[in-house]
């Protein structure tokens, strides 16, 4: 009678640890107490794929996405505002590029203009 317990208690404990690291593997950067608004959107809807640092995220590579390096500052250089802005609210698909998200619906013109000013950030050393 014990040993099917044990094993009961094993299992459970096995599936728990698995659930846990899964949930610590996924889980998205947090933006630190206090940051300004245009970090804690990047970090909340851009940082899955792009990465916290903008270099891209193994999720993205996990389901053969490969977002744009935002730290490249030749690549990133060379999009204008506008264009960020565009591919931002629009997304991608408009260009070309239909991996990205437009987040047109859920954001203000306001908080897509912060997210470009964040963007053009990534690409500072440091």
């Amino acid at each position: 009678m014990r040993r099917p317990l044990l094993v009961l208690v094993l299992a459970i404990a096995a599936v728990g640890a698995f659930a846990g690291g899964l949930a610590w593997l996924l889980d998205t950067p947090k933006p630190s107490p206090g940051a300004p608004r245009r970090e804690r959107l990047y970090l909340t809807l851009c940082s899955t794929c792009h990465g916290a640092d903008g270099r891209g995220s193994w999720r993205a590579a996990l389901f053969l996405i490969r977002p744009g390096n935002l730290s490249d500052k030749g690549l990133i250089g060379q999009r204008s505002d506008e264009y960020l802005f565009d591919i931002i609210k629009h997304g991608g698909a408009p260009i070309g590029r239909p991996g990205m998200p437009g987040f047109g619906a859920t954001l203000s013109d306001a908080d897509i203009a912060a997210l470009v000013r964040y963007v053009r950030g990534l690409t500072r050393p440091g």
